[in-house]
C-alpha cells in the first residue's frame, strides 16, 4: 500500500492509502477488506458500475430509507407550482 499527498494552494491533503486488486479472467475483482468495511458492504449488495472519465466507478446502492435524515436543517417550505403535478 503506498499513500500519497496532494499539495494544494501550499497546503497538503492526505489522501486515503489504495491497494492494488487484479481483474480476474472472469472480469471480476476483490473489493479489500478495508474498502469493505469502511463503506459498510456485504456480500449480494448491489453496485451500480460506470466509466467515469477513464475510470471505473462502482457506487454501492442503498435502500432508500437509508436517505432519511441525510441533509438536516433542510427547508422544505418551498412552495411548488401545482400545474406539473398530475
Amino acid at each position: 500500500m503506498v499513500s500519497f499527498n496532494v499539495f494544494t494552494n501550499d497546503t497538503v491533503t492526505a489522501r486515503p492509502p489504495m491497494t492494488q486488486v487484479k481483474l480476474s479472467s472472469k472480469y471480476q475483482i476483490v473489493i479489500p477488506e478495508d474498502v469493505r468495511d469502511a463503506l459498510g458492504l456485504k456480500p449480494g449488495q448491489a453496485m451500480q458500475v460506470m466509466a467515469l472519465d477513464g475510470h471505473v466507478v462502482a457506487v454501492p446502492v442503498r435502500p432508500l430509507s437509508e436517505a432519511f435524515g441525510m441533509f438536516p436543517g433542510i427547508d422544505t417550505t418551498l412552495e411548488r407550482d401545482d400545474e406539473d403535478r398530475v
